[in-house]
This record gives C-alpha cells, structure tokens and sequence, in this order.
C-alpha cells in the first residue's frame, strides 16, 4: 500500500503541531510551576514573620506593659494577616490585595512596637529584643526579595501564555493570567509613627 504525497505531509503536520503542543503546554506548566512556587515562598516568609511576633510581643510586653493598646493592636493584626491566604488555583487580583493588605497592617502595627524603643531604654538594652529586632528586620529584607521573586515568576509565565501560538493553547487549557504584588497605595510616602 502506497502512501499519498499528500497524506504524508498531513501525518507530518500532525505530528509536528502535537509536538509543538506538548512542548508549549509542558512549558506553560513548568512556569506556572515556578510561579505557584514562588507564591508558596512568598507566604512561608510571611509565615516566618508571624512566627516571631509572639516572641517579640512577650519580650516587649515586660518592659512595656503599659502600652497594652499597641500590643494588642500587633496581636490583632497577626491574627488577621494569617487567616489571609493565598491560594495558587483560585487567587484573583481582590484576594491578592486582600492579603496584601492585611500584611501591611501587621507591618504597620510591628513599626509601632518597634518604635516604641525609644522610650524604654533598658528593653532597648534587652539582648532577646535587639535579637528579635534584628531577625524581624532580615524577615522583612526576605519578603521583599521573595515577593520580587514571585514577581519575575510571574512575568515569565504570563508572557509565557500571551504570546502567540501559546495563547491559543493557554486559552483551551485554562491557563489564565496571574496577578503580581503591588506596592500599596500610599506606599511611596515613608510612614510616620506617633504615640
């Protein structure tokens, strides 16, 4: 049996476009991968951060008990900034700014505690506070590097699913565009702290 010249070149399309197809869907899976990863990482540096609180709440509330409102006031944001989660399969541009903002209210409220220093001098003295302060302060240096690394994961993976031909296979398989951290609004003015 004798192949057409005709139907040959139909097979090697076909097999030429289910080769592209696998290896631009194997592609897009892989940068989603890394995205949703670098999400994961985002959150467990958040999660780091929470983590210390308690034990810089304690160490302060020695020292400073007095100042129960701003104590309470970091106790209360914690609370609320890890019952804000994040969710690779189903995160929209609200839950991302939802979580954003209650991250930004924790931080706001540990530069409370923090500044609160100035006016105990023996807890600013403490080895455990200085200690805690110092690990706070790296924590923070590692949520802005992981939520940069989250950002360029991002970028990749939605250019990834942009560009044509991928956008077409993007569009079949579900593959949507993913939303980055922002700065918040206000962020570009330094935050003043006053007791």
């Amino acid at each position: 049996m004798k192949l057409s010249k005709g139907l040959i070149a139909i097979i090697v399309a076909v097999v030429a476009i289910g080769l592209w197809a696998t290896s631009a869907y194997n592609g897009m899976i892989g940068v989603e991968e890394d995205a949703t990863t670098a999400l994961a990482n985002v959150q467990s540096t958040y999660q780091r951060r929470a983590d210390l609180i308690p034990n810089l709440v304690e160490t302060v509330k020695g020292y400073a008990a007095h100042e129960k409102e701003t104590l309470e006031g970091v106790v209360s944001a914690r609370s609320k900034a890890t019952q804000v989660t994040l969710d690779p399969e189903n995160m929209t541009p609200e839950k991302l700014k939802e979580f954003q903002q209650a991250q930004g209210e924790l931080s706001t409220a540990l530069g409370k505690l923090i500044a609160i220093q100035e006016n105990y001098p023996d807890l600013k003295a403490n080895e455990n506070f200085r200690d805690l302060q110092v690990q706070l302060e790296g924590t923070e240096n590692r949520i802005n590097e992981a939520r940069n690394k989250y950002n360029t994961a991002v970028q990749a993976y939605n250019v990834k699913i942009r560009r044509f031909p991928n956008s077409l296979l993007a569009g079949i398989f579900g593959f949507d565009k993913m939303t980055k951290f922002e700065a918040e609004a206000g962020a570009e003015k330094a935050p003043q702290v006053k007791f």
